[in-house]
Parts: C-alpha cells; structure tokens; sequence
C-alpha cells in the first residue's frame, strides 16, 4: 500500500522535531519541536536521548490519532554515534560533539586516523570527527570497550528504538568521521585500529527499510503492527536528496540550519583543503559530494542578540555609504577562516544595518565554501536562510548560473520522506524559485562591497 502519512524524526543541533509529511504532496501536515538541551554532565555534555524519545513517543502517539501514520523516516544531525551494550541500552551516555574532551587525546588520535586524501574527513575540533569520539571514550573508561556490543550511527539509534534493528548509514558514515573512504565505499581502518570493527553495526543504504515497529511501539501509539521504518539519513544529505533525485549535475544545494553545508554534486573531490573545513560527503546513493561547510546559523544567533529588525531604505544606504562589514569569522572553530576572530570594518548604528551586514556576510562566506569546493550550476537554498531576501539575493549576485529557493522551508523533512516514497512523488513537489538579483546601481553597488569584503580576508573568487 502506498503509504499517505509519512512521520518524520528530524533532529538538529538545535532542535529535535517531529513532521507529519503528506506523501502526495510533499507538504508538512504538522510539525513538533523541541529544544536540543545538552546534560553538561556528568560524566561530560551529552545528549538527552530519554527526554527526545518521551517527546517522540507521545508526538507519534497523538500524529497516529489524528490523522495516522502509515511510515516512519528519520534525519538527523553528523558526528553523533550511540554505543550500545548486549541488552540494547546505552553503554556510555551520548557523547555531544561540541564537548572538548575528545582534544584531551588529540596527538594521540592524530597517529591513528587515516589521511585526509582517503576519507575526505578533515581533522576538526571537539568531537566532531565521530572517531576521535570513539577513540576518547573508549580511552577514559578502559571498562566500555566491554560493555560495548553495538555502535549505531545517530539516525539508526532512533531506527532501533523502534524497530530494534542495528544498523548505520553510509550519509552518516561518510560525515567527516575518519571511518569511513568515500571513493571506495567502505570503512577505512580506523575501526580496526581502535578495536572496534566487529562492533560498528554494518551499512545500509538510507532509503532501504529497517524493518516494522516492534509490537511495544506498536500498542504504546496505535501505531499499526507493520508500519515500516526506513534507515534514516544525515540531515544535510536528507536536504540533498530530493534535488539529486529532481536534477542533472552538475548543480549545488546549500542546506542551511545551525551548519550551514554547501555541497557541490557533479564536482570532482581533486585537491580539498581540509585546512579550510572541506569535506567529501557521502550522499544518500552512496557517492561522493566535495562539500564546505561552518556554522551560518549558529553565527546568526550570536550576532541578531544585539537586536533585531528588517533592515530599511536607509539602513541599506547606510550600510554600503559607510562600508559596514562583518568580517569572518563568526564562529572560529570551523568555516573556511577557522581561527579568525570577527570584528566590524565600521560599527553598525541600528539593528536592521546589523541583520543587513549579517545577511551578506553569511552569503559571502557561503559563496567562498562553494568555490573552494570548486561548485559548478545553479545554487539552491535549502532550510531557514531560504526566507532571508538579503541573504539569497547576495548569493544570487555572486552566483552567475543562478540561484534558486527550494519549495519547503524544511528539506530535512521533505528529504527524509521522499526515502519512503520514492522519486514518483516529485511530480507533486514544488521546485525551486529561481531568486531575482538586483540590477543596475543596487547591484553594482553590492557586487563592491563583496568585492571589499573578499580583498580584506584574501580571498579572489567570491566577487
């Protein structure tokens, strides 16, 4: 049976959720949130996967009374793995990926993990090569390696919940771990090196399905005994796929959320800088996609606490008269000018010259990591930044094969579904618009001050 009501668990960095995605339309019947609250311990920050699934359960359980579920998806954020013990509980709590720990042992892991040329995973900071998390907790508790019987990847522990079956994916394999080598589609030998081959649960492609609810799942929401649960997929390859499926590379798709991930299909991994936060992800058919990355939302929330207000006539004026410019980098732990500090060229004087200097700033660093990931075709805009006009209209200037705004402002959501129903049902999806960029004085006006911007941090491509 073709199914109608798609439940999707999608969760973020910021934000776990929950979507009702209607399967013929590709439309977001209902969605759920919840904060992403990070325990800080002890025994280190880690994720609260019991207070996720109470929230996912009695969600699910209500989604089923009132309009029915007939398939379950799951997205959720890389460089998340849960470890489990032989009774399928958490052998260590979740380690959250922002905790320095892991750094405690960096010379130590550095020795072990492959090189970049073989995994496409650069060496990044904190926990966010999943193998320098595995690596650490495995180190400060001699003990877990024992009570370890099954590492999932994050979209595949919510799999098991409900369906008990292990399982990783390779989108989240392939998400700068140090695990996994794209250009041969298989494990690296990292996991042999730290002990843990036999225990990593085996790949499967993000559309197959899991299996059924298991009949706990099944009489706790009302859900029926056979709902099917597929594999689940990397939040940023779930924004991917409905494009991979609808076009021909070569082409872009920047999907926007605390990580902003600029993944260019159809380009060539070549000569990444791993220096400059370049990565190979691995998409939803298994292939390779050289890809920047940093973290464009979480860079928004720091800088919009100041205040907030749609930028004016005379703010815009403002801001180009006097050369107002944010320079990267917001968050210096990651992006292409990782190790940067932010500072302004000239100190915005209302909110709405700061939300306008913010936008372009994001644009333009947006538009370095699609160069360097050497990006051909169109650009589409996936996620929040999608309904920022400042922020895809500089994009657009600096994108001379166009830019365009995906249909759903959620394409985690709309990415995961279509794992469940298939490519037929794009035919109801609404492609992207394309984004007219200003013309004339406005424009010249723009494509100057990106021209500014880019001499100051030394970059030539982006103007």
């Amino acid at each position: 049976m073709t199914p109608r009501h798609i439940a999707v668990i999608d969760v973020g960095k910021t934000n776990a959720k929950l979507a009702l995605v209607d399967a013929r339309s590709l439309s977001e019947l209902a969605v759920v949130t919840r904060p992403n609250h990070v325990i800080e311990g002890p025994p280190y920050r880690h994720i609260d996967l019991e207070g996720h699934w109470a929230f996912f359960l009695a969600e699910l359980t209500r989604l089923q009374s009132e309009y029915g579920i007939d398939a379950i998806s799951v997205t959720t954020h890389g460089a998340a793995a849960v470890l489990l013990d032989a009774q399928g509980q958490p052998a260590c709590p979740m380690l959250d990926y922002e905790d320095r720990g892991p750094e405690e042992l960096a010379a130590n892991y550095e020795a072990l993990r492959p090189p970049f040329a073989r995994t496409g995973s650069p060496r990044l900071g904190a926990g966010l090569n999943l193998g320098a998390q595995l690596h650490w907790l495995l180190a400060r508790d001699p003990a877990l390696a024992g009570r370890v019987a099954h590492i999932v990847t994050y979209p595949q522990y919510w799999g098991f919940r409900l369906t008990g079956e292990i399982a990783s994916d390779v989108t989240s394999l392939g998400c700068h771990t140090d695990l996994w080598e794209p250009q041969r589609g298989r494990f690296s030998d990292l996991p042999d090196r730290l002990g843990i081959a036999d225990k990593i649960a085996p790949p499967r492609r993000s559309a197959e399905v899991l299996g059924p609810i298991t009949p706990k799942i099944a009489a706790l929401t009302g859900m029926a005994a056979d709902t099917p649960v597929h594999c689940g997929i990397h939040d940023s390859n779930a924004s991917l796929y409905p494009h991979l499926l609808a076009n021909e590379a070569p082409f872009s798709v920047v999907s926007t959320g605390t990580w902003v991930v600029a993944m260019a299909v159809g380009s060539q991994a070549g000569d990444l800088d791993p220096d400059r936060d370049l990565l190979v992800n691995v998409d939803a058919l298994g292939r390779p996609v050289p890809s920047g990355r940093y973290m464009g939302g979480r860079a928004y929330e720091l800088i919009s606490q100041e205040g907030v207000a749609p930028p004016t006539p005379e703010d815009r004026a403002g801001v180009l008269a006097r050369d107002v410019r944010l320079m990267p980098s917001v968050s210096a732990d990651s992006g292409p000018f990782k190790g940067r500090h932010h500072h302004w060229t000239s100190t915005p004087r209302t909110p709405g010259e700061r939300m306008l200097a913010l936008s372009w700033y994001l644009a333009l660093v947006t538009r370095t990591c699609l160069d360097l990931a050497r990006a051909r075709g169109p650009v589409i805009i996936e996620g929040p930044f999608a309904r920022n006009d400042d922020f895809a209209q500089m994009l657009a200037i600096l994108s001379p094969e166009g830019v365009r705004i995906a249909g759903s402002a959620t394409g985690t959501s709309i990415g995961a579904a279509l794992l469940v129903t298939g490519p037929q049902a794009l035919g109801a999806m609404a492609f992207p618009l394309p984004v007219a960029p200003p013309t004339g004085g406005p424009a010249d006006a723009m494509r100057r001050y990106a021209a500014h911007w880019s001499y100051e941090v030394g970059e030539t491509t982006c103007a």
